[in-house]
């Protein structure tokens, strides 16, 4: 296996921070809030590619998992992972590493990212409403009318900014490491 080096470590941590931020700007409409994490999950598989998108959201997980408060509406804890909405949480692992597969095997350009990006919002999307049901015992209409439906126009508009930035944003961090910085 290949060791991580200490540039990878801190792009792993930016991006667990930046899921952390953008969890909080939040509107709570239900048992599942509108939130940007998509945004950052997007951004860590596409830039950080599919081992480190995927440690990035797991370092995000564990962080709220021991307590910080870095989900949606500064909830952390066992509780708040095993609640309603932990099973979204979950999926950006996922989501996160579909994205960089994608990224990393057929290259950065919108038409490789934005289906990357529904793909791994739709496994992001089955986890977090299984879980949904499992928790809440909603069927899976209702679960989907709470937990999905709702969501689709706001996570595609995050899909969209998320492909236009990540080749630009790619490319700056190519440079960065040329120039003995980060890792793409």
């Amino acid at each position: 296996m290949k060791k991580i080096r200490v540039p990878d470590m801190i792009l792993c941590a930016q991006f667990a921070a930046l899921s952390a931020v953008l969890s909080q700007i939040a509107i709570p409409v239900g048992p599942v809030p509108v939130t940007l994490t998509f945004l950052s999950v997007f951004l860590a598989g596409g830039l950080l590619g599919a081992r480190y998108g995927a440690v990035s959201q797991i370092v995000f997980v564990l962080l709220g998992l021991v307590g910080a408060p870095v989900f949606a509406q500064f909830k952390g804890g066992p509780n708040a992972l095993a609640g309603p909405t932990g099973g979204f949480i979950i999926g950006y692992i996922a989501c996160a590493w579909v994205v960089g597969f994608a990224a990393s095997r057929w290259g950065r350009s919108p038409k490789v990212l934005i289906p990357a990006m529904a793909v791994g919002a739709l496994a992001t999307y089955a986890l977090g409403t299984l879980w949904f049901m499992r928790v809440t015992n909603h069927t899976l209409e209702s679960a989907l009318g709470a937990c999905v439906l709702p969501f689709l126009p706001g996570d595609a508009a995050k899909i969209a900014l998320s492909a236009a930035l990540i080749p630009t944003l790619h490319s700056a961090l190519r440079k960065k490491r040329a120039q003995g910085g980060a890792p793409p």
